[in-house]
């Protein structure tokens, strides 16, 4: 018997309750690679599945946490042994399929990464979802020409926990990063992370008439979308590109087709969920050699399997700065 965080739902009211249970290997799904958890994390997801589901599980009882690192314990696929360290993202792991909030874990062995090397299993939930949705999005705005001397990078959301690897990995990188937030606290924080830049999320959280700014942006990883995003657009320098990687402000796009015309803005969406291997093995390796450790230290908030219904609560209320690394163990 091990420990889990299970969700169950009462089919007579709808309401569904999350709490700590020991259950056993032969209730987790089938899969070729057992894995022994050793650290998972909170994101956004998480915090919809520890409650309500937000539709995205699929029956109950469930167990969340869509990311995990630990070590494998047993393995019918020839591509991981006992003892090989492995991290796994994605996937619909933890929505579809029973995640990482667990001391043990099933899965398919087309879902694992081998941890890279340069991080132990706990730095590597430190990045977690988030860290590696951050890392892509560099990686795509690099790919479609960003360069260091072009101009600041706009980082929305900055304060989350996408934001916040972004802004440390760009500002290692030797990029000048603007970090935007609604919270006037963290301004210290964001600069600790190498922002150089504060912007307030009033000055460009609502739509304007003009459907091109003055030329402001190099490059932007977006986490909010909605009016903000809409807003941005208009403000990117020409043929200079947007990472979308989140819908905290809402998924509707308010903008025109303005800035794709007459500047030649990209739009670039980042997926993290369906990745392919190879993309996935290369942001891994950009993690270990790009992000510094000692600002992802910085970020990290260590909590507790018995600590995750309340988590759950505080991420979707927009509560929660940088990583929290759950330790399933202790």
């Amino acid at each position: 018997m091990f420990n889990a965080l299970v969700v169950n739902k009462d089919e007579e009211s709808g309401k569904t309750s999350a709490a700590v249970e020991q259950i056993s290997l032969d209730q987790l799904p089938e899969g070729e690679v057992t894995v022994a958890v050793e650290y998972s994390t909170v994101n956004y997801k998480d915090g919809l599945c520890v409650g309500p589901g937000g539709g995205l599980v699929r029956k109950y009882p469930h167990v969340p946490g869509i990311d995990f690192a630990g070590t494998v314990e047993a393995s019918s696929d020839s591509r991981y042994k006992p003892g090989d360290k492995v991290v796994l993202t994605g996937w619909r792991v933890g929505e579809a399929h029973w995640g990482g909030y667990s001391q043990k874990a099933n899965v398919r062995a087309d879902w694992l990464v081998p941890l890279p090397e340069g991080l132990d299993t706990r730095q590597a939930m430190a990045v977690g979802t988030a860290g590696f949705t951050a890392m892509l999005a560099v990686m795509a705005l690099e790919d479609h020409g960003l360069e260091k001397d072009h101009g600041p990078v706009l980082v929305t959301g900055a304060a989350g926990g996408v934001g916040s690897v972004a802004t440390a990995i760009l500002a290692n990188l030797g990029y000048e990063v603007a970090g935007v937030t609604g919270r006037p606290e963290t301004a210290d924080y964001l600069k600790s992370l190498g922002a150089t830049q504060i912007v307030a999320r009033e000055e460009i959280n609502e739509t304007t008439k003009r459907p091109l700014e003055s030329e402001s942006w190099a490059g932007c990883v977006d986490a909010v979308g909605g009016a903000m995003l809409a807003r941005v657009l208009g403000q990117m320098k020409y043929g200079c590109s947007v990472a979308a990687v989140g819908l905290a402000g809402g998924a509707a796009l308010p903008a025109t087709v303005i800035p794709f015309l007459l500047r030649g803005v990209n739009l670039l969406g980042i997926d993290s969920v369906m990745q392919p291997y190879e993309n996935r093995v290369r942001a891994w390796q950009r993690i270990a050699s790009d992000l510094p450790m000692e600002k992802l230290e910085a970020m990290v908030r260590p909590a507790t399997l018995s600590d995750l219904p309340q988590l759950g609560e505080d991420i979707l209320k927009g509560q929660v700065v940088g990583r929290v690394v759950v330790d399933v163990n202790s």
